[in-house]
């Protein structure tokens, strides 16, 4: 008795353990926050509804059947070929039921495609392993790149409430307008995803993909690329904020503010420390996932730049690398995705951290020379 006692308990433990382990599990989809994703919702639970009634009833009916005919009670199978009204019937009824059903999907579907008449033009590019975003309207953009410490993703910290799903520079809309965003990619196929707004969309190399969201609540909302774009594929989130229309246009008047002020510092006199300072917070950014914190790299594909021939050999050599980058392998040209002084910086940085100690310092104006140079 004993025995089957605990077995019991066993079994009844194993029962109750997927209830506990799951208790945030859910199966349906939930409504978001724009009229897209309410009306995809809509859409999804009425359709849903109809299964579950046309499923009730041809069970329903096959259940029955099978009970109360059964050879036991003296029933005998019926011999007939065919029936021309239930013929028509079950012909014409799930033709009924489809129209009603592809009616509301392509209303749905049609006003999914509607990027007409916007109220702000968004560029969306995929890097590895990060989002730019343009504002066309107002001709400033920048980088959205993972900001989850290393040291979580490493295991070395307590992980975060946000982890993986928070970012330096998160893409900010304003609240009740039309939002039209403009989708391509950089270097493989990313896709940007927001479940909130019922958007999911390819970003391409040499392709434009068109959507659009129009946020009703203030708040902040995250995402994923939910393709997979390289080893860093699930270190590539989003995150929108969306804001009143007073605060957004604050915010925009400051972006701009910040991209003039941005070119004027490509003329500045800098020093080895300013460079250094600002180097390591941009390598962190652009640098660190494929060369690692340390610049150990990760060999064979990521090359260590602590004592390589790149960082402590020739200068003219160490720029080309980061600006054009490398045919062939996974090094990226980084010269339209930084701006001169973050790539002076960084390559000052480089060559001067770890212990390298090269004592060489490159300016932002030298870089920019540079490009117009390789222009030429």
């Amino acid at each position: 008795m004993r025995v089957r006692a605990k077995r019991a308990w066993a079994l009844c433990g194993l029962a109750l353990f997927p209830a506990m382990s799951m208790a945030d599990w859910a199966m349906n989809m939930r409504p978001g926050v724009t009229q897209t994703s309410n009306d995809i919702y809509g859409l999804h639970m009425t359709i849903l509804w109809i299964c579950v009634v046309i499923g009730v009833v041809v069970f329903g009916v096959m259940f029955w059947s099978i009970f109360a005919h059964r050879k036991s009670r003296g029933h005998k199978p019926a011999n007939f070929h065919e029936n021309t009204t239930v013929e028509v019937l079950w012909t014409i009824i799930p033709l009924v039921i489809l129209v009603a059903m592809a009616v509301p999907a392509t209303v749905t579907l049609i006003d999914m495609y509607d990027t007409t008449e916007a109220d702000v033009d968004i560029k969306i590019t995929g890097y590895q392993w990060k989002w730019k975003y343009d504002y066309l309207d107002d001709e400033f953009g920048y980088f959205s790149s993972l900001s989850t410490p290393r040291d979580q993703i490493n295991n070395r910290q307590t992980k975060g409430e946000n982890y993986l799903l928070e970012v330096d520079n998160p893409l900010v809309v304003p609240v009740g307008q039309k939002v039209r965003l403009l989708m391509t990619a950089n270097d493989v196929i990313h896709s940007w995803w927001v479940p909130e707004f019922g958007l999911k969309k390819d970003a391409i190399p040499g392709f434009i993909n068109e959507a659009w969201i129009r946020v009703d609540t203030p708040g902040t909302y995250r995402g994923q690329c939910t393709e997979l774009c390289g080893k860093d594929h699930g270190f590539m989130p989003i995150v929108v904020e969306a804001v009143p229309q007073a605060e957004y246009q604050t915010w925009v008047g400051e972006q701009r503010a910040a991209a003039e002020k941005e070119k004027e510092l490509t003329q500045k006199e800098w020093t080895m420390a300013e460079l250094m300072e600002r180097g390591e917070q941009s390598y962190q950014s652009a640098c660190a996932a494929c060369h690692q914190a340390d610049g150990s790299g990760l060999p064979p594909s990521f090359p260590a730049l602590r004592g390589s021939a790149i960082a402590v050999g020739d200068m003219t050599g160490h720029i080309d690398i980061v600006v054009n980058g490398k045919r062939g392998t996974a090094m990226q040209a980084f010269g339209e995705q930084l701006n001169e002084v973050d790539i002076a910086a960084i390559i000052t940085y480089e060559r001067n951290a770890w212990g390298n100690n090269v004592g060489d310092m490159v300016t932002p104006k030298e870089i920019f020379d540079y490009k117009v140079q390789q222009q030429q």
